[in-house]
């Protein structure tokens, strides 16, 4: 039997924000874009959260939920930096690590450097490590067979949690979740098979298969698997990087701002399309930023929830943008890329 930890960091950009500065610990902290240019949440703290305050929300509908909330503008340098510092911590460990995000990553301990023999002792020590050699930030895990139920795991007791789902405990959780625990199913997923009487995971294992097929599509075979707790997938440590991408290079130089930002967020829009077709949501949006001398600049951020959301992946285009010398340089070529790719459920 394989032993898979999920590991996720609390609330990590908001959380290196608070650790940094002091006079930011016991605030409710937003990391992200300023309202006034349209800008989202990237990351709250669990101070912001108790409002109601959560990632992707645009920053104008934080504020009006929690009016005392300090935005502070992201530093993703910073955060690559704190995310390479923990990504050493777990392949300390054992090579098997795959990282899904700048802030989480499943590992395979069955055999692990440490040599210990429980997944339990191994994710209790990674997050000691963790708070001692980042200066105190935490992180939650989940320890379980395999992928599909680590994941679930990990979000139980956050902030700082550890929930272990051994084999003979298995049947026992899955009874108790809800449809929309099930991996690749999002808020219109779970409306599609409540309609269809569904409340419960395992009522996917004995629902009509035509049925199912017709409320989810493609998605049925897979929700009938993981409704078992089957998941097969191994931990793939240094996986290909997917994304779809698109950019162009102008007869005439781009010189307005307004102009510019247009074209981004057209083509962050055709990126949304593209993932929204293939059933797919992305974590990192970056932007391409060629000027009229060729030299090639490029932005991203990387989002705590994947998306496939055009108004979203639109916004954080345009964002992007602020941190160039774009408008105030020519422009000959711009392009969006968008990587990180998760599957979603049909919306």
């Amino acid at each position: 039997m394989r032993r898979i930890v999920h590991l996720d960091m609390d609330a990590f950009y908001a959380s290196v924000e608070q650790r940094d500065e002091p006079s930011l610990r016991g605030k409710p902290v937003a990391v992200g874009g300023r309202p006034e240019s349209r800008g989202v949440v990237a990351a709250a703290s669990y101070e912001a959260r108790v409002f109601g305050v959560r990632s992707a929300m645009p920053m104008s509908r934080a504020l009006r939920l929690c009016p005392e909330l300090v935005i502070v503008p992201p530093r993703f340098e910073r955060y690559r930096a704190v995310s390479n510092q923990v990504m050493e911590i777990l392949r300390s460990c054992t090579p098997l690590v795959e990282p899904l995000s700048l802030d989480e990553a499943y590992l395979d301990v069955t055999e692990n450097n440490w040599g210990e023999t429980y997944g339990s002792a191994v994710a209790r020590r990674l997050k000691q490590e963790i708070r001692r050699q980042t200066g105190g930030l935490t992180a939650s895990a989940g320890v379980a067979p395999n992928k599909f139920l680590a994941k679930i795991a990990s979000g139980y007791r956050k902030p700082d949690g550890l929930t272990v789902i051994s084999p003979e405990r298995i049947e026992s959780f899955l009874q108790e979740l809800p449809v929309d625990a099930l991996w690749g199913v999002g808020p219109v997923t779970a409306r599609k098979l409540r309609a269809i009487g569904l409340e419960k995971l395992v009522q996917i294992r004995t629902v009509d298969m035509e049925l199912l097929r017709q409320a989810v599509g493609s998605l049925a075979d897979w929700l009938r698997q993981l409704s078992h707790g089957d998941d097969p997938r191994p931990v793939t440590p240094d996986r290909e990087s997917k994304s779809s991408s698109t950019e162009n290079t102008y007869a005439q130089d781009l010189t307005e701002l307004a102009a510019i930002r247009d074209e981004l967020e057209r083509m962050a829009r055709e990126n949304a399309q593209w993932l929204a077709r293939h059933q797919l949501g992305a974590r990192t949006v970056t932007i391409k930023v060629r000027y009229a001398d060729f030299t090639t600049i490029t932005r991203s951020h990387t989002l705590s929830v994947p998306t496939n959301d055009a108004d979203l992946i639109a916004s954080w285009a345009k964002d992007l943008v602020e941190r160039t010398e774009a408008g105030t340089r020519p422009v000959r070529l711009l392009g969006v890329r968008v990587a990180g790719l998760v599957a979603q459920s049909i919306e």
